[in-house]
């Protein structure tokens, strides 16, 4: 990807691109189906190749599906590229506060290095002890479950312990979703991610004209989840008014926050605080619920490979609680999660917005122009990866003979991005999932992974992509 505007006939405009038919004033926009966004899109790709136009505004956006290009555009943010604005406008519409997700420029970089030392390894370790209470305590709903023989609401059950992961990480709270049958935080972050995907893709703002029952419901969970941000802030202030070294050493991510907003000139206030609560609550949750869920149904299907790793965990991870060393040597647990990733990455397209005039591939992109980066075309693809459509985590292993393959994967598959603006919680991530696993796989045998008719798991968009409705059924092991 270049980034000057040379003179030259060769080049293409991103009208000039092939695409799906447009009609007048709608566009693409009636042939998109919201939950099943990202596989037209990627049909699209097989179409009409890595390169294709779409037009959901005034001007055509450009979709990219060639993973070394992609891999380029991300690498150029934030200085070449940001967020789409779309995404930021429906954001800021639904009145969500703005953390590291959304920001830009100077704001960006103050806040990444607070919520980038906040997930770093050495911070994870010190709260392992905490992610190991979290852990057992999905246990005890497992065993609970198992012993009822009751079928298990996958997802569910997976974003409480995200969400209760994440918020003793960042915030030093302990909301203890996984012992509460009662109407809980999940419930209402669930609704905002689909909201925002229907009404960033929806060719007319008919909420803003009449409320729907979504709406309504909508704007009461809003109501929840801010009141539970304020909580989380309010709580924190308090101990460090009684605590007054948790300014000069912070424990969390909101600790270090509130600190460095309260510094004078900052440039970090109770906006940017607040978004980042929000912005870990909603993309913690949701991002690695939705992996370890892909994980277990996978590995259900893939019965060697499901072997394999059970006798791992049950090698490796022997004791009660198991401890970060021995999780650390789960190679073949994380193999199988970065396979799970290739196949099934959450983040399945990555919308981006031009901040200069550049090109990309042979194409003039001008500035203000909308690139969608397509993250699974080449991941699954034969051309670049073998056996593209097999569950392998072997691929993923230094040994030897697959050191090839393992090199091929992870050229092309990026679920946790590139370049500066990289998931910062990504090491978090692979450690709540091998937990996950370590608790699955070493305490109970599966009866069944289940979806709701029997066939295939669907896939459905809702900003990140998630398997729908499915259940699980476990024995105990003695």
């Amino acid at each position: 990807m270049k980034t000057t505007t040379p003179a030259s006939n060769t080049l293409r405009r991103i009208a000039d691109l092939p695409g799906p038919r447009a009609v007048p004033v709608f566009g693409n926009f009636l042939q998109i189906d919201a939950p099943r966004l990202h596989l037209q899109m990627e049909q699209w790709c097989r179409d009409y190749g890595p390169f294709y136009k779409l037009k959901l505004g005034k001007r055509p956006l450009m979709v990219v599906g060639d993973h070394t290009v992609v891999a380029a555009l991300l690498r150029d943010r934030p200085d070449g590229f940001r967020r789409a604005a779309r995404l930021n406008e429906m954001w800021s519409e639904l009145g969500l506060p703005t953390g590291v997700f959304g920001a830009t420029g100077d704001p960006w970089r103050a806040q990444r290095r607070m919520v980038m030392a906040g997930f770093d390894p050495a911070h994870v370790k010190d709260y392992f002890p905490s992610l190991l209470k979290v852990a057992q305590r999905l246990q005890g709903r497992w065993q609970r479950a198992a012993a009822q023989n009751q079928a298990i609401d996958l997802q569910a059950d997976l974003t409480r312990y995200t969400v209760d992961t994440i918020a003793g990480l960042a915030f030093g709270a302990d909301v203890n979703t996984l012992e509460s049958n009662e109407d809980v935080i999940q419930r209402h972050l669930d609704k905002i991610f689909p909201a925002l995907m229907r009404r960033i893709v929806a060719p007319f703002p008919t909420w803003r004209l009449w409320r729907s029952r979504a709406d309504r419901e909508l704007e009461r969970s809003l109501i929840e989840v801010k009141a539970a941000v304020a909580r989380f802030i309010e709580q924190v202030r308090a101990r460090m008014q009684a605590d007054s070294s948790l300014r000069t050493n912070p424990t969390n991510l909101l600790e270090a926050m509130i600190a460095a907003a309260d510094e004078p000139n900052s440039g970090i206030g109770d906006e940017q605080v607040a978004g980042n609560v929000f912005t870990m609550l909603l993309a913690g949750e949701d991002t690695t619920a939705n992996t370890i869920a892909w994980m277990t149904y996978l590995l259900s299907r893939n019965p060697k490979a499901r072997q394999r790793a059970t006798q791992e965990v049950r090698h490796i991870a022997t004791d009660t609680a198991p401890t970060l060393e021995q999780i650390n040597k789960l190679d073949f647990v994380e193999a199988c999660a970065h396979e799970t990733m290739r196949l099934k990455p959450v983040a399945t397209q990555l919308a981006l917005q031009a901040l200069r005039a550049t090109i990309v591939d042979d194409v003039q992109v001008d500035e203000g122009d909308v690139v969608i980066c397509i993250m699974r075309r080449d991941s699954v693809s034969e051309r670049y990866v073998a056996r593209a459509d097999s569950f392998e985590p072997e691929r993923w292993l230094n040994d030897a003979p697959q050191t090839l393959e393992a090199n091929a994967a992870k050229r092309v598959s990026m679920p946790f991005g590139a370049g500066p603006r990289i998931c910062p919680g990504r090491y978090l991530a692979l450690l709540e999932i091998k937990m996950a696993m370590a608790i699955l796989l070493g305490r109970f045998d599966f009866e069944s992974v289940t979806t709701p008719d029997g066939l295939e798991a669907r896939e459905a968009m809702s900003l990140t992509m998630a398997p729908v409705g499915l259940t699980m059924r476990l024995r105990e092991r003695p």
